[in-house]
């Protein structure tokens, strides 16, 4: 946990928050992480369709809360560790690659030397 499984590239302007589905399609997890930006009916559901518990906190203006597991959601921080591990390669964090294959190769690349570390 805290490694990099699964990355897809979107346009700058688009949000992370579209392409929550298509990150978990076809993965096996126990339970999918998130933080309240991700907490919508239709992403959890999807995760209980694929078996896991989502552990994501409501959002304050939710009108029925859910409940989630506080002790395990503590360790979204390796979540966000994982991002510094990328981010710690200058190439990654100021993208230098232009090329949308080109910056795939290398996050490729620098997700097997932190997978390898």
């Amino acid at each position: 946990m805290g490694n990099p499984v699964r990355f897809l590239l979107t346009p700058g302007q688009a949000s992370e928050y579209g392409q929550a589905n298509h990150l978990i399609e076809g993965m096996k997890a126990d339970f999918v992480m998130a933080d309240k930006g991700y907490d919508s009916d239709r992403f959890v559901d999807a995760i209980r369709n694929s078996g896991a518990s989502p552990v994501i906190p409501p959002r304050k203006n939710r009108t029925s809360p859910r409940d989630y597991d506080k002790v395990l959601y503590k360790e979204r921080n390796l979540v966000e560790r994982a991002f510094q591990k990328l981010k710690h390669y200058r190439r990654i964090a100021t993208r230098y690659e232009r090329v949308e294959k080109h910056y795939t190769a290398m996050l490729s690349l620098v997700s097997t030397v932190i997978w390898l570390a």
